[in-house]
């Protein structure tokens, strides 16, 4: 199949063929398909959209630095936060490699991006990296003053299982001047947490 007929098959109802199709662009990418999936990030048909950020994410780390570019600097929402989550792809598909450096920081810039969707991506995305990102959570949520932004971050460290978000979710929730639904998910995430703690053995 040529690659043409690849991008259009990432449009096609029948989910089985879009990811065929994802797996054969990013295995054999040319130096166009890069930038002609960034190009798809802001596009109305939500299931290109998606293709275009599974793609991005199975291509792996070739696709960071315009991921990331995109993240900080496009103007468009749709684009920012479609770099997020395909950022977050990145380490679900390439869970062994370490998430470069770039791109951890450029997540941590975008947390404090002033929509919505694109900083619950950020936090979710930094929850995909996992472990060696826990103190830039428990940065941000030390620092941050939005509920919705503290709820993500508190359900990112409750998902990952590393014990150094405990202590950090215990402050939290005896602190009374913190917003009730963060206390609340707090709460909820440290039990999860101290079961994912307790299972893998400290």
């Amino acid at each position: 199949m040529s690659t043409e007929e690849l991008f259009q098959q990432l449009k096609h109802p029948n989910p089985h063929l879009r990811d065929r199709a994802m797996w054969e662009l990013a295995e054999n990418p040319d130096e166009t398909t890069i930038p002609r999936l960034m190009s798809i990030l802001d596009e109305d048909d939500t299931t290109y959209r998606r293709a275009a950020v599974k793609t991005l994410g199975a291509i792996g780390f070739d696709a960071i630095p315009p991921l990331v570019e995109a993240l900080l600097k496009s103007k468009n929402v749709t684009v920012r936060g479609s770099a997020a989550k395909a950022l977050a792809q990145v380490a679900i598909n390439h869970p062994e490699t370490p998430f470069p450096e770039e791109a951890v920081q450029g997540l941590k810039t975008a947390l404090n991006d002033a929509n919505p969707v694109v900083h619950i991506a950020a936090v979710m995305a930094l929850g995909e990296i996992g472990t060696p990102v826990v103190p830039v959570l428990i940065e941000a949520l030390q620092t941050t003053d939005n509920p919705a932004l503290g709820i993500s971050l508190v359900n990112a460290l409750g998902s990952i299982g590393d014990s150094r978000g405990v202590e950090v979710l215990k402050a939290l929730i005896n602190d009374e001047s913190a917003d009730s639904y963060v206390r609340e998910s707090a709460a909820s995430s440290l039990s999860r947490l101290e079961q994912m703690v307790k299972f893998k053995g400290g």
